[in-house]
């Protein structure tokens, strides 16, 4: 049966608090047409105008915001999947469902006045006004001072649906997560994955399984890692650098090439968006005009290509972060593997393909070695999220890997 909740995987207790949400937000406008009468009617278990979606990478934040803002949108109020408000905010095409996903590292106060002062208007199709806000843990402190005060008064027909890793201060401001009801999601188990990748995309079996235990129940990488033969390869460059550490030479080239990998992946994940937007831009500058008008337009234009190139930069910036984070992700498995390997402990290894190698790591590390490096790839993976360069905290972590 259709379901708007169906893709959210192993989160059984926030899917039955978002559809008693969409339900009593339902009722009370069929009963009185008001929203207030759903909004804040019943903290415990109703509506409220603003909601914090947290969970590691791969719980299905921005799934469930998704999901909600279907059952809200739903004629009937319980995320049915088939009606056309459950069939077009899925599909990103309700007019009054705004999805907001970060190009770039963050999320500027311009943006947010703009789409805050959209979201204050009347929903076109008589339910309410949706604003999502992926990667909410973006905003800068001005976009998220503007975000604040929409949310304190918020318009009666709009709600705020974020997705952040946490509640912690660094993740969003603690005025604005005391304004909001917390949905918190966890890491799906890896059975439930593979169900979802065989049901829904016709994954043979123990491609899911293994996609899904090596992605740690990550449902989108593990379904790119199933059907994309170039992430299997980045993937088994990744996990090949613990055998390459074999000096300090060695070290630096593996830095360079874990860097590369990851510069090559994100520009190609951008060069077609990049194409496309330059060619629109231009086109509505009038490219190519002539007479009288076009030398003067053409001048103007600068400042706009000008503009979309510093956009264009900023994207393909966080695109190579999120490459290179996913390539640690993979190799602190690695590490974990060997670290479990060496204390015996009875859990199933997270890259059941490099066993052999991991069990040979623990023998040679022992754990205390294999916990060592461990804390290196996560260490590199906090520098960089804290602005350090890429390449010097790749270098460093190769060097902290070799020397043990």
């Amino acid at each position: 049966m259709p379901d708007a909740f169906a893709d959210l995987v192993g989160q059984d207790e926030a899917v039955q608090t978002l559809r008693r949400a969409a339900s009593a937000a339902a009722a009370a406008l069929r009963e009185t047409g008001e929203p207030e009468a759903a909004v804040g009617a019943d903290p415990g278990g109703g509506m409220t105008h603003a909601w914090i979606f947290t969970g590691p990478p791969g719980s299905g934040r921005s799934v469930a915001a998704r999901a909600f803002a279907a059952a809200l949108q739903c004629v009937h109020g319980t995320g049915c999947g088939e009606c056309p408000g459950c069939h077009t905010t899925l599909a990103g095409t309700h007019a009054d469902v705004r999805l907001v996903v970060p190009d770039g590292l963050s999320i500027g106060v311009n943006e947010m006045r703009a789409l805050v002062l959209r979201a204050a208007s009347t929903p076109s199709g008589g339910r309410w006004q949706v604003v999502i806000i992926e990667d909410a843990d973006r905003l800068t402190e001005a976009a998220g001072n503007a975000l604040l005060k929409a949310v304190e008064e918020p318009p009666p027909r709009t709600v705020f649906l974020l997705c952040t890793p946490s509640t912690h201060p660094d993740d969003i401001s603690v005025t604005i997560r005391s304004r909001c009801r917390v949905v918190p999601l966890r890491q799906p188990a890896a059975e439930a994955v593979a169900d979802v990748l065989v049901r829904r995309d016709g994954i043979a079996p123990d491609v899911a399984r293994w996609t899904a235990a090596a992605t740690q129940g990550h449902v989108g990488r593990a379904r790119r890692l199933a059907r994309d033969p170039q992430a299997r390869a980045r993937r088994e460059a990744v996990l090949a650098v613990p055998r390459r550490l074999t000096g300090v030479g060695a070290a630096f080239d593996a830095a360079s090439a874990l860097i590369e990998a990851a510069e090559a992946e994100a520009e190609a994940s951008v060069a077609e968006i990049d194409t496309a937007e330059r060619a629109a831009l231009e086109t509505a500058l009038g490219a190519g005009g002539t007479g009288r008008g076009a030398a003067g337009a053409a001048r103007g234009a600068a400042g706009q290509l000008k503009d979309l190139e510093r956009r264009q930069k900023s994207r393909a910036t966080r695109a190579q972060r999120d490459a290179l984070d996913r390539a640690l992700v993979d190799l602190a498995a690695f590490y974990r593997d060997a670290l479990t390997m060496a204390l015996g402990a009875p859990v199933s290894p997270v890259h059941s393909d490099t066993a052999e190698l991991a069990e040979a790591g623990a023998r040679s590390w022992q754990a205390e070695g294999a916990l060592r490096r461990l804390e290196a790839v996560l260490t590199c993976r906090a520098a960089i999220e804290a602005n350090v360069k890429p390449r010097i905290a790749v270098e460093a972590m190769m060097l902290a890997l070799w020397k043990g």
